[in-house]
């Protein structure tokens, strides 16, 4: 991960930032991460994964169907991984 310098923030700027990130509890790095990945994040982005999940609901794709689809014929369904 990076680390970045900002010099020469005015105070006023310096001092809203503080008072932002005492309200949420955060400190000042926290809260400049935040506002930074908030700044260049794209807006209505669509997460590929999450627009097929939806349409699966939508139309009730069964298990079955799902396989299909997948390549995944004989095989058993992957299980999530147990950190314990």
């Amino acid at each position: 991960m990076a680390a970045l310098g900002i010099r020469y923030v005015p105070d006023e700027v310096h001092r809203a930032i503080r008072v932002r990130a005492a309200q949420k509890g955060h400190t000042v790095e926290i809260e400049l991460r935040d506002i930074l990945e908030a700044a260049v994040r794209p807006q209505g982005r669509v997460m590929l994964g999450s627009l097929l999940a939806e349409i699966g609901r939508e139309v009730r794709l069964t298990n079955d169907e799902f396989t299909l689809f997948t390549g995944a014929r004989g095989r058993a369904p992957v299980r999530a991984a147990n950190s314990e």
